[in-house]
């Protein structure tokens, strides 16, 4: 791997760990600020329910799929609702994949988001569960032991500032480069385009919430949750994953390997997709992105894997959770399978 390479690597991974650190921390900004309230309203409905649970999966990210797992241990939402979360959830690839094809990972979202409704209401009609258990007397909570969240704390503004945290500070620098990188086109595309627009957006929103929350918000959910926890992991996953794919291309005759063999990467993929985490995904997503690996085994993958969001149900149900791991890979399979078939014609 020469020089020009390896920069053109750590270029990519910076961008794409940049871009999934700012959405990260608006998902985690907004899912604070509304404290759930939102999502009970919603989930009082059956159909909502579904609603609610492919939506949330549907969101770049694990909190979706935590906040999925957590209405589903409190009895809030049915075994089929999970269901539609985890098959509509890619996880922390999704960020990845808005980041590299966005076109793409519009339809892909799209896609996953009606087979996970679709999937939820047949699992609830198999299963014939007629309605939603009694939800438990503590009910969902979002961090209802704290005060409501202040966002723009007005009158403490000036004095969070002028007693930077080390926190707020290390954020902020962070946010700047990543700023200055893409304004001078460092970082991503180097010409003005919607995807440019997006990104300086994106950075200016984040640069808003780091300067403007409370000190205990940035310590407790975007240092230690978004940095320190989903940071480090999105970063070595990336270049690893970037690395491993110059090296398969370039020294590799992928589209030959990949063209005869489709039927078999299917399988591997959905088994993969079977990990309860992120990053092996990121394979089949830059893979694909490279023009590589066929549709539906991208389709199928981000059907089956949902990230880390099911570490979560180990704790309140082992059964739940091969459960629903079970219907996931099948239904990524029969996709995968029915999509293949369709872009061999």
């Amino acid at each position: 791997m020469n020089t020009e390479t390896a920069a053109d690597i750590v270029k990519h991974t910076l961008l794409i760990t940049g871009f999934v650190f700012t959405m990260m921390l608006a998902i985690e900004y907004l899912n604070v600020l509304t404290r759930g309230a939102w999502q009970k309203r919603l989930a009082a409905h059956r159909f909502g329910q579904y609603l609610l649970a492919a939506f949330l999966g549907m969101l770049p990210g694990c909190l979706g799929a935590f906040a999925v797992v957590s209405l589903y241990s409190h009895r809030v939402v049915t075994i089929g609702a999970l269901v539609a979360a985890m098959i509509a959830t890619a996880g922390d690839e999704s960020f990845v994949m808005f980041a590299l094809i966005p076109e793409k990972a519009f339809t892909l979202h799209l896609l996953i988001f009606a087979i996970g409704l679709a999937a939820g209401m047949l699992t609830d009609a198999i299963l014939q569960v007629t309605h939603t258990s009694v939800p438990c007397p503590e009910g969902f909570a979002v961090h209802e032991e704290e005060e409501p969240c202040h966002c723009i704390p007005y009158k403490q503004f000036w004095r969070q500032w002028w007693q930077c945290s080390p926190a707020r500070g290390a954020l902020a620098l962070l946010l700047v480069g990543f700023l200055a990188g893409v304004i001078q086109g460092e970082l991503g595309p180097q010409q003005w385009n919607w995807i440019r627009v997006s990104l300086l957006g994106s950075i200016l929103f984040a640069l808003f919430v780091v300067a403007t929350v409370p000190d205990h918000f940035l310590e407790k959910h975007l240092w230690e949750h978004v940095v320190r926890k989903h940071l480090p992991r999105v970063f070595l996953w990336t270049i690893g994953a970037l690395i491993l794919m110059h090296l398969l291309i370039d020294r590799l005759n992928l589209e030959e390997t990949i063209e005869g063999s489709r039927w078999i990467l299917l399988l591997f993929a959905c088994l993969l997709g079977l990990i309860p985490e992120s990053g092996p995904h990121l394979v089949f997503v830059t893979l694909f992105a490279k023009g590589v690996l066929p549709f539906g085994i991208l389709l199928a993958s981000s059907i089956v894997q949902d990230g880390h969001g099911m570490l979560p149900l180990l704790a309140h149900s082992r059964r739940s959770f091969f459960g629903v791991k079970a219907v996931n890979f099948l239904v990524g399979l029969v996709a995968g399978a029915v999509c293949l078939l369709l872009e061999g014609i």
